[in-house]
């Protein structure tokens, strides 16, 4: 991964991903509360927290300096738009991508105890 591509994801709004991640979600027959319970469980906002970043147009370096994140983010593992979460080196790319590949295995029909690292 480059540094041009860390720029453009530090730079880019959470406020502009999400309505994608619902979208995908939902596609696949999961819920709004599914996904909220998935991003409050990697950063700790709870749905309200979760609108008030969209609504403040936060960029994602913003909302994960925001964040609390979960001691366990570290198993998420796996490959996600072509790179393996945890060979990321640059740590605001490799937080996006623990969020986009949560929401990829909630969008896969994963079970969510597995999606939160349960066991």
């Amino acid at each position: 991964m480059n540094s041009d591509h860390d720029e453009r994801i530090r730079k880019l709004t959470f406020a502009s991903v999400f309505p994608h991640y619902i979208a995908k979600v939902e596609k696949k027959g999961r819920t709004r509360a599914e996904l909220h319970q998935v991003i409050e469980w990697l950063t700790g906002f709870d749905e309200q927290a979760v609108q008030k970043q969209v609504d403040d147009k936060v960029t994602f370096e913003q909302f994960f300096q925001r964040a609390k994140m979960n001691p366990n983010a570290h198993l998420i593992t796996g490959v996600i738009c072509g790179y393996r979460v945890e060979e990321i080196e640059n740590p605001l790319t490799q937080q996006v991508r623990y969020l986009d590949k949560l929401v990829d295995e909630l969008a896969k029909g994963r079970k969510m105890e597995k999606i939160l690292r349960e066991g």
